[in-house]
């Protein structure tokens, strides 16, 4: 069955047995992303606790030493 020029052509039909394996593959798709989502955010998560808490480890060594200003030549 050739195109004629212009013409469209019907759209397949789809068996029931490739929709269901269609469904399947798109639930198999949707937890696999959702899976990576969570380890992301725990590694998100587990990441920002931990620099909090050096950052609270800091603050509470005492404040930081005060920066000096030196005094720099301006050159013209």
């Amino acid at each position: 069955m050739s195109k004629t020029p212009g013409g469209v052509q019907p759209p397949k039909q789809i068996t029931k047995a490739e929709r269901d394996a269609h469904k399947a593959f798109r639930q198999v798709d949707a937890k696999k992303a959702m899976t990576e989502h969570e380890i992301a955010q725990k590694a998100f998560t587990n990441n920002r606790e931990r620099l909090k808490a050096e950052r609270l480890a800091r603050e509470a060594a005492g404040p930081p030493p005060a920066k000096t200003k030196g005094s720099k030549a301006k050159g013209k």
